[in-house]
């Protein structure tokens, strides 16, 4: 199985995968890879009370898929690189001890949805924080019958098979917790055909930031742009963004506007932060 291989080699089939295209990109309520369908795709605790994720099977056969925690570590750039357990903090190393999930393989027939269920325990020692794992949802390829030529073959044949998944964030926030932030040099930045919103969102204090960000025309509040799912994860003071703009959107993008990063609408929409300005 390729759950045992060591981590160096699992993420080289990782890498592998997104050169086939694998890469999973975030989407505002449910992710999809492959015939596996997962919601929500973030999860918040307070160590209260538990809840669920729901995979459902979206394909015509059977599935079955592994349920496990990984430890994922932000860069400013905005990527998320693997930790292995061994070399995690003291924070990542809380997360994954504290943290309960159930069942951890699942076998889905076609058009059954099945909940995962999770909850988090903290320790009655464990600093006021925010801590996080990553469940990622993997399936499990099944057995490749050899043909009778490749059974006559002598010696050792690897053969990739390619790995569907998904992966989502559990942030568990205990205590008393404070968060603000601050947008810095928005601007447009063109290659050719090719334009960017580039900007950089600076985060203070022990929580993360997600939400949405939109740009409006100063005077009218006409919504000019927007982009969903912005997350600056607790261990980055600031993160850098460069959002695509389409050539539409880029004709709109003239004089005076306000820049606002707001959380999702489905966690109140409160304004995180923003900043007016003239994109250049």
């Amino acid at each position: 199985m390729i759950d045992r291989l060591p981590g160096a080699l699992r993420r080289a089939l990782a890498v592998f995968a997104c050169g086939v295209g694998l890469a999973l990109l975030p989407a505002p309520a449910a992710q999809a890879q492959g015939d596996l369908l997962v919601a929500p795709t973030r999860v918040i605790l307070d160590g209260r009370r538990g809840t669920e994720v729901i995979l459902s099977n979206i394909g015509s056969e059977e599935a079955t898929y592994r349920v496990e925690l990984e430890l994922r570590r932000m860069t400013p750039e905005g990527g998320l690189i693997d930790v292995e357990p061994d070399q995690a903090n003291a924070a990542e190393q809380a997360a994954l001890e504290m943290i309960r999930y159930a069942p951890r393989r699942i076998t889905l027939p076609p058009g059954q949805p099945q909940a995962v269920r999770l909850s988090a325990r903290p320790g009655a020692e464990l600093p006021d924080g925010e801590y996080r794992v990553h469940m990622a949802f993997r399936a499990i390829p099944r057995p490749v019958r050899l043909t009778e030529e490749e059974e006559q073959e002598r010696g050792v044949k690897l053969k990739l098979v390619p790995v569907y998944g998904v992966t989502i964030p559990v942030i568990v926030r205990h205590g008393r917790l404070e968060v603000s932030a601050a947008l810095e040099q928005p601007r447009i930045a063109r290659d050719g055909d090719h334009s960017e919103l580039r900007l950089t969102v600076n985060r203070q204090g022990q929580a993360s930031t997600y939400g949405d960000l939109q740009i409006l025309r100063q005077g009218t509040g006409e919504v000019l742009y927007v982009a969903r799912g912005l997350a600056v994860y607790a261990e980055v003071p600031s993160r850098e963004f460069s959002l695509p703009v389409g050539t539409d959107e880029l004709a709109r993008l003239n004089g005076p506007v306000r820049v606002e990063y707001r959380e999702a609408a489905a966690a109140g929409g409160g304004l995180i932060a923003a900043i007016d300005t003239v994109l250049r």
